[in-house]
């Protein structure tokens, strides 16, 4: 008879431990399946792009970088420390002190020994990751042809070369360093190196690890020493960027010598190695540190003192030059064309006639002001939206080219109210509808637009005899994600628009193009409900076989995935371009180490009264170009690069980063060429530069007396005032350009005893032209009016307060402001007609409280020391001009609504999609007489103020007031 004894049950303890090692399991498993949800639904989407190899590039790029840097840094480190280890003195005689470290440390010694090197190289591996960019820039990087005046060197090593070497040398400094601490840490600790009765005693073995490493640290900084000579190329000196005279003569003279000395020692660091003598070497490090304070500090404040600062500007010409020239091309501002401009300020009749295409063309409309009434009036239900700045555009009507401003009509999620639950704003509202066109230099009788394009369904010059796919999936203000797609036959579920056939309130539709990562699948429903922490993903039957995500919508934000390199232009903006609506997004390549050229602030040279001061990674900046033009189909999300600037080397090398990624410009459709225009942001960077290199001399740099700046916004004094583009015919020219604008006062113009006068006016050609592929002559021209200085022409700044003072135009404005209504001013424009300077500024009045509504009341209109303020701009050109301008404004057929002939303003143009004939959005009855009462009362209040009638202005101001309080209520209603 056998007897087994029964397993012994498990302790507590060990209970507990495979407890907690499950869990952590568990925990691990979790954590690398979000992580796989993550870099697995990146790459669906970049794969739906088809720009995968972008994804797969960056992700092979940071993860060879990270073993570079990991290895780089552990592998020397494990190094150092096994040697100085197994090469310890095994008898030697310590100190009861030490052998109380050793006593405390041995038991951790293994752990320690391989525990130092992977937490100094995981470090080492993320900051190496963080740097592939510029590795792969140096390694892809080119020549440029151009060399910098001082060394000789191609600038492309600047670009690419020296950032990479900089990083390099940072680096294996920082392991020479490391490892030269723990050699030393770990020698002292096991007795090689002792330290005691007054003398220190080396071992052999450790003396030769200290002193080699020793050696290659001084080696490095012999290297770093020879290439901060270049790096002062790029620093700033005296006023400039570059190597002024005291670089030049001392500072650069002074790194090559300490470079040397840096490089002997090190060579004296490898003989003590040999010969075991530390004295000459340890000397010759203290010599060197002298040498540095008296080559690299004296030396240069010597020659600063002494010498530079006595004769400044004479020793300092030549430097001043460069850094012109530098600065100028860096910018693209080296074939700027400079006109000097004598100004006529008297005026007299007909004399625009020669400029009266550009009058017919100056942009009235401001499409800063004017969002909430297209809201208004184009809105149609509560779930969409405009932005609070619309943009602008050109189209060819009828053979002639039309500044336009334009809009698109998005769709806003959160103003669904109830009905905001997940299936509505995730399968149903899915897109917005829509652009809105407007003539930028008309407007109706009322004072509203005169729209080109809109109603829902759009009506217009874009949809007559054309295909027009209006619904927009992918915008600035588009939804988190939405699900669309559904089997062929299926009933759709998309809301397109709110206007149906046979009386029904809405149409609706289904997403048929390719826009985003399939989701059908039970896999990657549950990725992508993981994604976006919603269970409705995995569990709703909306979601089909045939469903597709649509995320990441915004064009700026596609375009930044897409080419991750470029820095993007703030303002994208949509064009209908063949039978599409499509945003245009600029992409600029920058470079913050182009040689001897002046750094600039990116982000405080875009901010102005329109532009919100973004966030850039880098930013200061001393090169740019406008190097890629980017399309984002609204309907599919489709991103198209061309390369713009296809000779820009920093372009040239993020192409071989990233092959096939960017198309050529000759594949630009005829279309999209006449939409394509100058950038913004560029603009404004070029006209901060400007701002003190428009001089072509040392001498007038030197001299700092003409140094300009860009005027604030008359009506933002804290603010820039923003460029603007307009189709006009500058002095030379012989036809209209669709250019931008800008103007100059002298940088002194500050407080309230500033003198602003304008001193230079600057417009680039932003005309692309209409060939498909290939650029119009002139694109980018930039021209710059340099005012006479005999002739004194009123600034933004002086022309505002000549508007607020004058007693005629003060007069009206009350009239205007009186009850609850208020004045918004328009964009000031500048236009250089009739021989001389014409500001133009429109006048806005809407309701003070409740739904405003801004509507165009009046113009006015300066020349010289005339001031006009009409109820259209051809009638204050006229009063300008002596009766007779000769020139039109556009807006010559606007006839302010006569109170008592009974007629009704013309309709707002919407067409009916069912009956073809034209009815307003709302009810035209009541619309209509509530506009003729406010034109009424408005005329009577007129009226009633010249004749002095106090009670008659009073009871007209009350139903003018109950006028727009009606019109505004059934505009809400809408």
């Amino acid at each position: 008879m056998t007897t087994t004894s029964a397993p012994n049950p498990a302790t507590p303890r060990t209970s507990r431990r495979i407890i907690t090692i499950s869990l952590v399991i568990i925990a691990a498993i979790i954590a690398a399946f979000f992580v796989f949800a993550s870099l697995y639904t990146d790459f669906l989407w970049f794969d739906q792009l088809q720009f995968a190899n972008v994804l797969t590039t960056q992700w092979l790029a940071t993860a060879s970088m990270f073993v570079v840097g990991f290895l780089g840094m552990a592998v020397p480190l494990f190094i150092v420390i096994q040697l100085a280890y197994r090469l310890r003195p095994v008898y030697a005689r310590l100190s009861s002190q030490l052998d109380r470290y050793q006593e405390v440390i041995e038991p951790l010694r293994r752990l320690a020994m391989w525990g130092m090197p992977i937490f100094f190289g995981l470090f080492a591996g993320f900051a190496a990751a963080g740097n592939w960019e510029t590795v792969w820039l140096w390694f892809n990087g080119g020549a440029t042809g151009e060399v910098d005046p001082q060394f000789g060197m191609d600038t492309g090593f600047y670009l690419f070369a020296m950032p990479f070497y900089s990083i390099l040398l940072a680096f294996v400094s920082a392991v020479l360093l490391l490892s030269l601490i723990v050699t030393a840490l770990v020698s002292y600790l096991y007795g090689s190196v002792r330290i005691g009765q007054g003398e220190l005693r080396i071992s052999k073995p450790a003396r030769i690890q200290l002193a080699v490493l020793a050696g290659l640290y001084l080696l490095v900084q012999a290297a770093s020493l020879w290439l901060d000579r270049y790096k002062t190329l790029v620093t700033t000196e005296d006023r400039i960027t570059g190597a002024a005279y005291t670089s030049v003569n001392a500072t650069i003279p002074g790194m090559a010598i300490l470079a040397i000395l840096a490089a002997l020692v090190a060579i004296l660091f490898f003989v003590t190695a040999i010969i075991g003598r530390w004295r000459f070497p340890l000397v010759a490090t203290g010599l060197l540190i002298v040498a540095s304070l008296v080559v690299g500090i004296g030396y240069p404040w010597v020659v600063t003192t002494f010498q530079v600062a006595p004769n400044q500007n004479s020793f300092q010409a030549e430097f001043y030059q460069r850094n012109i020239d530098g600065t100028k091309a860096a910018y693209g501002i080296d074939d700027l064309e400079v006109t000097p401009f004598k100004a006529v300020t008297d005026a007299e009749a007909g004399q625009l006639r020669e400029d009266a295409e550009t009058t017919a063309s100056i942009r009235i409309l401001d499409p800063s002001i004017i969002s909430p009434t297209v809201q208004q009036l184009e809105q149609f239900r509560g779930y969409y939206q405009f932005k609070e700045t619309l943009d602008v555009d050109r189209y060819e009507i009828d053979g002639e080219m039309q500044d336009t401003v334009v809009a698109v009509r998005e769709l806003d999620v959160n103003r669904l109210g109830d009905s905001n639950n997940w299936n509505n704003r995730t399968a149903v509202y899915t897109h917005g509808y829509g652009l809105v066109v407007a003539a930028g230099n008309q407007r109706t009788s009322e004072g509203e637009p005169v729209f080109l394009e809109r109603g829902i369904p759009s009506s217009g010059f874009l949809t007559d005899g054309e295909k027009f796919e209006p619904r927009v999936y992918f915008g600035e203000d588009s939804p988190l994600y939405s699900i669309v797609g559904a089997p062929e036959g299926t009933d759709p579920v998309e809301i397109d628009y709110p206007r149906g056939e046979d009386g029904a309130n809405e149409t609706k539709t289904t997403f048929n193009g390719d826009g985003g990562p399939a989701i059908g699948s039970t896999f990657n429903k549950l990725l992508y409900a993981l994604k976006f922490q919603e269970a409705e993903i995995l569990f709703s039957d909306l979601v089909n076989n045939d469903s597709q995500i649509l995320y990441d919508r915004n064009p700026i934000d596609r375009v930044q995935k897409a080419a991750p390199y470029l820095e993007l232009d703030s303002d994208p903006y949509p064009s209908v371009v063949d039978g599409r609506v499509v945003w245009i997004v600029d992409g600029y390549t920058t470079s913050s180490t182009s040689p001897y050229s002046t750094s600039v602030s990116l982000s405080d040279a875009i901010a102005d009264s329109n532009t919100a001061a973004p966030n850039f990674a880098i930013d200061d900046i001393n090169y740019i170009r406008n190097s890629v033009k980017a399309t984002v189909d609204a309907y599919d999300g489709s991103v198209t690069l061309y390369a713009w600037d296809d000779e820009d080397p920093i372009l040239k090398a993020w192409q071989k980063v990233y092959p096939s990624t960017v198309e050529p410009y000759s594949e630009m459709s005829a279309d999209l060429m006449s939409h394509v225009r100058y950038p913004t942001d560029l603009f404004k960077v070029q006209r901060e530069i400007l701002g003190v290199y428009h001089v072509d001399t040392a001498g007038s740099f030197a001299q700092q007396d003409n140094r300009w700046q860009t005027p604030n916004d008359p009506r933002n004094q804290n603010q820039l005032q923003p460029p603007y583009y307009l189709s006009m015919q500058m002095p030379g020219q012989d036809s209209p350009r669709y250019s931008m604008f800008s103007t100059f006062i002298p940088s002194s113009a500050q407080g309230t005893t500033s003198r602003n006068v304008l001193m230079g006016y600057l417009a680039v050609d932003s005309d692309a032209g209409s060939t498909a592929g290939e650029k119009a002559e002139g694109y980018g021209k930039l021209n710059l009016l340099e005012i006479d200085a005999d002739t004194t022409v009123p600034g933004p700044g002086q022309v505002q307060n000549t508007f607020n003072s004058d007693p005629a135009v003060v007069q009206q404005l009350n009239l205007l402001q009186q009850g609850e209504s208020e004045v918004k001013y328009g964009n000031l424009l500048t236009l250089p007609v009739g021989g001389g300077l014409l500001y133009v500024q429109p006048v806005y009045v809407q309701s003070s409280e409740g739904t405003q509504l801004p509507l165009l009341q009046k113009v006015l209109v300066t020349f010289g020391d005339s001031v006009a303020f009409e109820d259209t701009l051809t009638a204050a050109l006229d009063v300008i001009f002596g009766g007779d301008s000769g020139a039109s404004g556009g807006d010559e057929e606007v006839e302010p609504v006569d109170p008592g002939d009974g007629t009704t303003p013309p309709d707002d143009g919407t067409t009916d999609p069912d009956e073809g004939t034209t009815v307003p959005p709302t009810d035209a009855d009541a619309r209509a007489t509530a506009l003729a009462d406010a034109q009424q009362a408005l005329s009577d209040r007129d009226a009633a103020l010249k004749a002095g009638d106090l009670t008659a202005f009073a009871e007209a101001d009350k139903r003018l007031t109950a006028a727009i309080t009606e019109l505004l209520a059934l505009e809400s209603a809408e």
